[in-house]
């Protein structure tokens, strides 16, 4: 996990630009209700983790790859192969309507999305080795 620590900076402020997509997606999806300060901090953890592997997922991406492809590519692919699934059983389980589980799903493609493109602005730094 040298990586994190060699990208602290760019990781940091992906995971900010995805807690400000959340935080939109929250606001305009429930309309008069204000986050609380603990899903506020939960939410920043989380985004901070998720940047942290994408970050990874990035850099080990294929070097011979043109890189903003493999920035679109990889969320992608992550969104459609761990997230979509996950969230269509658990959403749909508990009852909520199709689109606002995909509402739900799409809000995480536009995270991993925005994530993905300011790490891929800043520049990753790959650990010493790879």
């Amino acid at each position: 996990m040298e990586y994190i620590n060699l990208n602290l900076a760019p990781i940091t402020l992906a995971a900010a630009v995805g807690l400000l997509v959340g935080l939109v997606h929250f606001l305009v999806s429930r309309p008069g209700d204000r986050p609380g300060l603990d899903f506020l901090l939960l939410s920043a953890i989380a985004e901070f983790w998720i940047a942290c592997i994408l970050a990874g997922a990035l850099i080990i991406a294929p070097p011979l790859a043109l890189p903003w492809v493999m920035t679109i590519a990889t969320p992608v692919l992550i969104w459609l192969g761990f997230l979509v699934p996950a969230l269509m059983v658990n959403l749909r389980f508990r009852g909520m309507p199709g689109h606002m589980a995909a509402a739900d799903a799409l809000h995480w493609l536009f995270v991993l999305l925005a994530q993905a493109l300011v790490m891929q602005a800043i520049g990753l730094t790959r650990p010493p080795g790879m």
